[in-house]
């Protein structure tokens, strides 16, 4: 019994190494994240804003196309 108490104890003291271990790498891999300055933010903000516009007037116009595709062929 003594024997299955020390592996116990040991292996919640490797995932408690290996939990340290998790946010070191973690903390190394933000430091290699190059994080974009402001201008770049806000031309890329841009962009993706534009572009969300651009599909939901595509999708507001199909939409609108089916709609009325579907009342021509319903009500006649």
């Amino acid at each position: 019994m003594a024997e299955n108490e020390v592996k116990k104890v040991s292996r919640l003291k490797k995932s408690g190494q290996g939990i340290v271990k998790l946010y070191r790498e973690i903390k190394a891999e933000l430091k290699k994240v190059i994080w974009p300055n402001r201008t770049q933010l806000i031309n890329n903000t841009a962009t993706v804003l534009i572009f969300c516009l651009i599909v939901g007037a595509i999708i507001w116009v199909a939409d609108f196309g089916f709609t009325k595709l579907a009342e021509v062929v319903f009500t006649k």
